[in-house]
């Protein structure tokens, strides 16, 4: 198989981490520690949309909130009042939108199957949200650069997603067998991208990373 440039970071060097018995293969970046699937194993975007409907979060779920407080909590405490953000892949029921906007701010909402209009992506923003949404992108890289050119000089860029940690798992490891996870985050390859992208990188929590844009 030809050697893949990182889709994650953009630019380090890649090695085969895993072919499983289905013959996807897992590349691993040697720079950012990134580890991301073969194209070649993408669903296509149907097959994609099908699995998104067998999820069933809603929007006053209990549960669902505690989950998403994660990220929600420490987020508040540092926004401005009524500061103005974009819930980026905010899925069928956009629960943390709410959330935010119950505590006072101005939230709009995209996702490519689910909030399919374009025109949030036309405005800068105080602070963007992507939770359970950065392990699904096909071109992590590119989406990265679109996540920061949506936000103004000072924005924060927040991230929830399971940090893949342990390698000797990866293979069994229930969160990769879902089939539309294709890209794996470590705490370091968040730094790698902070640098890249000339944002600062702030582990708020396990699994929850802010990037910080200069003022």
């Amino acid at each position: 198989m030809v050697a893949l440039n990182c889709r994650v970071c953009g630019g380090g060097e890649t090695t085969v981490l895993l072919t499983d018995n289905q013959n996807k293969v897992y590349h691993r970046c040697l720079a950012c520690h990134a580890t991301f699937l073969d194209p070649s194993g993408f669903l296509p975007p149907e097959a994609e949309y099908a699995h998104y409907l067998t999820h069933e979060n809603a929007v006053d779920d209990a549960g669902y909130r505690t989950y998403l407080s994660k990220l929600a909590d420490p987020l508040l405490v540092r926004l401005g009042p009524a500061s103005s953000g974009l819930d980026y892949g905010c899925g069928p029921a956009p629960a943390l939108a709410e959330m935010l906007r119950e505590a006072g701010h101005r939230v709009s909402v995209f996702d490519l199957f689910f909030a399919t209009d374009k025109s949030p992506l036309s405005c800068r923003y105080d602070f963007v949200t992507c939770t359970e949404t950065v392990e699904h992108f096909h071109s992590p890289a590119a989406e990265f650069k679109r996540l920061t050119g949506l936000l103004k000089p000072g924005g924060l860029l927040a991230v929830m997603t399971i940090f893949q940690n342990d390698d000797s798992r990866f293979a069994n490891w229930r969160y990769r067998h879902d089939p539309t996870h294709v890209v794996f985050y470590r705490e370091h390859t968040f730094a790698v991208l902070a640098q890249t992208l000339e944002m600062q990188c702030e582990i708020i929590a396990k699994d929850v990373v802010f990037l910080s844009k200069p003022s």
